[in-house]
């Protein structure tokens, strides 16, 4: 059977410059492993039984970032599935889009992470190593940038 994991791909929109577009102030937060290859990635974590995939996305980004539910606004219109083999087995990973509420929250990892980044998304692409988590990164400011 396919291993399942949700998460939540978080942003945070800054104070624009006058000047500057308002895409320009959006940053993307991605956590480093503290196992493997230390990969960047956004908070996921595997399907617990009897959880529903927003409800892990929800809880893995409380775990792993320290962000509370209230603490986001859940985006409506996407959601984004990815499939790729982990050690031969196919993974499906879930991913919703959430804003943060206040952009100074603080982040707290748990010990599955070692650092944590707020990354404007060309940043974000070039430490997100892998190219479906890039494409779907592109894919979110898009999203975002047609809703401005």
């Amino acid at each position: 059977m396919a291993v399942r994991a949700c998460g939540l791909i978080i942003y945070r929109k800054l104070q624009p410059a006058p000047s500057s577009k308002v895409t320009d102030s959006i940053e993307y937060l991605l956590l480093q492993t503290s196992y493997g290859t230390h990969h960047w990635t956004p908070p996921k974590g595997h399907v617990d039984p009897g959880e529903d995939d927003l409800q892990t996305a929800f809880r893995e980004t409380q775990e792993e970032a320290g962000l509370q539910a209230s603490q986001l606004t859940l985006i409506e219109g996407y959601k984004k599935e990815l499939h790729y083999p982990v050690r031969g087995k196919p993974k499906t990973v879930v991913y919703w889009l959430a804003e943060m509420k206040d952009c100074n929250t603080e982040i707290k990892l748990s010990d599955e992470h070692q650092a944590f980044q707020w990354l404007k998304l060309e940043d974000a692409c070039k430490l997100a190593e892998y190219e479906d988590m890039q494409a779907t990164l592109k894919e979110v400011h898009q999203f975002l940038c047609s809703r401005e």
